[in-house]
């Protein structure tokens, strides 16, 4: 795994996310309203809607395609839904996001 950084906490908006392409893959970066920072893959399990544009509430994500609502903690669906995305560490250190990815996907985006 390979940490890389992606900007600055105040780059994410409240309730709301940031996208990071990583080779092919593209991360949502979100910030809930407690500061909080979770990173999913930016695809929902039903039928691959943009969770990065759907409304976080608490610590969970709402898709905009079909609301289906994911846990960013796990990246599993809730409710009566069943499925994931994948997730991915996140952390802050001085004010800066960084974001733990594997190793090859880094080495592809060089």
């Amino acid at each position: 795994m390979s940490w890389i950084d992606v900007g600055p906490l105040t780059a994410l908006p409240e309730r709301g996310a940031r996208c990071v392409r990583v080779g092919a893959l593209t991360i949502a970066v979100f910030r809930t309203s407690t500061g909080e920072v979770f990173a999913l893959r930016d695809q929902c399990p039903h039928r691959g809607g943009p969770l990065s544009q759907g409304i976080v509430h608490g610590t969970r994500v709402t898709c905009p395609l079909h609301d289906w609502v994911i846990d960013l903690t796990t990246g599993c669906a809730t409710g009566a839904d069943e499925g994931a995305t994948a997730t991915f560490d996140v952390r802050v250190v001085n004010g800066r996001v960084t974001l733990d990815v594997p190793v090859e996907l880094t080495a592809k985006a060089s």
